[in-house]
């Protein structure tokens, strides 16, 4: 049996980290830091929801992560903006950076509604699908025109949500992913922003209500109940019974009847609402060129947001004030904090340029007394084998000398003969002999 050969198909370390750089797409972390609440922290959920598919869905804090820990490793993950949700002493408060340079974009939140609260107040509950497959749709809605009267503040504020999202591709984009917007509109007499999130639905045009509930079903009440989804029409005798009931007609459900208001309505619906599909959408019915009601169905959350500050760079390292809401300077104190920006700056930079030359310079030292360290031992060991080799010639000088002394003794025999002479030859001890008789 052959062996399966198996095809990566995910990029790993560098190669993954260039390919999600160069994809264009903006990517986001969403957190919360500090004490919160558990709305807020429902709030930072639903906020991953809406953010998906180009954000970090399952990224857990701990209470030892600093603000810090985030914007030093985002980059490197390839994460080009960071939402920081915390609560002050007035209100809850929205950070948006923009990494890894800035700026950075503080807001109050006036208020808010989470998911579960909006989908309670809904008419329709609607079940979660397949929208969060693809990223949403975004739309600026009642910002000013840029002109030489409006604010300066609220272009900036324009291009930081519009870069949240990835940009529009008419030519590559295809219909079947727009299936959700994001719905940023500017109030101008309260001077905030609000934050919707929609779904897109699309329903049949120029039907009525009873026609249409016939051609897609009855809504799914509950999932215990797979059923529920069919149209019930047990109870009436013809199906014309119930397409033709006049109005104020005992039914045996509580659909059985409809308004003259909603049935004309829906009946003739409005040109401004229909539109002919220029591709295949997703739903029952949905083929390209036929024309369809497209219907907005909001799920939640929903924010209502005011701008505080703007300033350059990042939380901890931020430099001059673009706006506030509350304080405002004039030209000469503009300047001199402009000015006094730049000295911490430039000040900035040379620590670090005298950093990075000390770190050259010492490591130029340890290189310097690695290298001396093995010229010592270099020339230890040519001194240890030196010793040695002195040691070889003494020892062998050893040898020969006493060769010598041997041979010596073979031309004087007569000296050892004369030493021996002189000297009493040693004898061992004779031993007694012991004779054991009988008595």
């Amino acid at each position: 049996m052959a062996r399966r050969r198996k095809n990566r198909t995910h990029l790993k370390g560098a190669g993954a980290t260039v390919q999600r750089a160069n994809d264009g797409e903006p990517r986001s972390f969403i957190i919360k830091h500090g004490q919160v609440g558990s709305s807020l922290t429902q709030l930072v959920r639903d906020l991953r929801k809406v953010m998906e598919p180009n954000t970090a869905s399952r990224l857990k804090e701990r209470n030892r992560n600093k603000l810090k820990d985030y914007l030093t490793m985002a980059p490197a993950l390839g994460v080009t903006h960071l939402l920081a949700l915390t609560v002050t002493d007035v209100a809850p408060s929205l950070r948006m950076v923009r990494l890894p340079a800035g700026p950075t974009l503080s807001f109050r939140v006036e208020r808010y509604s989470l998911m579960k609260d909006i989908l309670k107040t809904s008419r329709s509950s609607r079940s979660m699908g397949m929208e969060y497959l693809t990223a949403p749709l975004v739309v600026l809605a009642s910002f000013p025109p840029p002109s030489p009267e409006t604010p300066p503040h609220l272009p900036l504020l324009m291009k930081s949500f519009q870069s949240l999202f990835p940009p529009l591709s008419p030519n590559s984009m295809s219909l079947s992913n727009c299936r959700r917007i994001v719905l940023i509109a500017y109030n101008a007499d309260r001077g905030t922003v609000e934050f919707r999130h929609y779904v897109i639905t699309v329903k049949p045009y120029g039907i009525s209500k009873r026609v249409r509930r016939v051609l897609e079903g009855a809504p799914k009440k509950s999932l215990a109940n797979p059923s529920s989804g069919f149209l019930d029409l047990g109870n009436e005798k013809d199906v014309a019974d119930f397409l033709l009931r006049k109005r104020g007609e005992p039914s045996p459900g509580s659909d059985g009847y409809e308004s003259a208001a909603s049935s004309a309505s829906s009946a003739a619906g409005d040109d401004g609402d229909a539109v002919s599909l220029a591709d295949d959408y997703v739903g029952r019915n949905n083929k390209k060129g036929q024309k369809k009601a497209v219907r907005l169905s909001e799920v939640g959350p929903r924010m209502e947001l005011r701008l505080i500050k703007i300033s350059e760079g990042l939380p901890g390292k931020e430099g001059a004030v673009l706006y506030h809401e509350f304080v405002k300077k004039s030209k000469a104190e503009a300047a001199a904090l402009k000015a006094s920006h730049v000295a911490k700056e430039r000040l900035r930079k040379q620590r670090r340029e005298e950093q990075e030359s000390n770190v050259q310079r010492k490591k130029a030292e340890k290189e310097q007394g690695s290298r001396e360290n093995q010229e010592d031992s270099d020339e230890e060991a040519s001194d240890a084998e030196a010793d040695e080799s002195d040691q070889e010639a003494h020892d062998e000088w050893d040898e020969d000398e006493e060769i010598s002394e041997v041979g010596g003794s073979d031309d004087e025999p007569g000296s050892d003969e004369e030493e021996s002479e002189d000297e009493p030859e040693e004898r061992p001890p004779t031993k007694k002999v012991r004779i054991r008789g009988k008595r």
